[in-house]
């Protein structure tokens, strides 16, 4: 098995202190002041601007972000990471229109470039997600912020300080990002 590895540095270029990360870290400040490039060496991660996995998010796989900073539109820098598991297996997830999977639902099992084009929902407010791990975000055709969802039942996504946002296209994680 293949270790995961995603190396942070203080300063762009990968200039200044560096930081390895192998695992979730929830608050990256005890190790770096600041964190303006990146290095992913082996897998996926999902990076925050916020400690404890809050805030933006921004999927990050294998190869060099050397002013991630810039290129991204990040203000504050990277406060937390986490690790995305290698996932080989089936994908499945409802989608709710409102909050405790309320309103319309509808059951997916593949990339999904538009919920409005394919369910005629205008919002996703809550899902389920029984199998593999997923990207959803803001704007169709995966544009705009991102939300990385793991199993697990999520609610509502505004308790979850994404208060207004509207989520209209999921993409799946698959073995082909690592």
């Amino acid at each position: 098995m293949h270790i995961k590895k995603i190396v942070f540095y203080e300063d762009r270029n990968f200039q200044g202190r560096s930081y390895e990360c192998m695992s979730d870290c929830p608050d990256m400040s005890s190790y770096l002041s600041r964190c303006h490039s990146c290095r992913v060496e082996r897998g996926c991660f999902m990076v925050y601007d916020r400690t404890n996995y809050m805030g933006n998010q921004y999927f990050m796989r294998r190869g060099e972000y050397a002013d991630y900073m810039s290129m991204m539109g990040m203000s504050d820098g990277i406060r937390s990471c986490r690790m995305i598991p290698m996932y080989r297996g089936s994908y499945r997830m409802r989608i709710y229109e409102r909050e405790n999977f309320g309103g319309q639902m509808y059951e997916m099992m593949d990339d999904c470039d538009s919920i409005m084009d394919r369910y005629r929902m205008s919002n996703c407010m809550s899902c389920n997600v029984m199998d593999g791990h997923w990207l959803m975000y803001e704007q169709p055709h995966f544009r705009g912020r991102m939300m990385y969802m793991r199993p697990g039942e999520y609610r509502s996504f505004s308790n979850m300080g994404w208060s207004g946002t509207r989520w209209m296209s999921m993409r799946r994680i698959t073995d082909s990002y690592y």
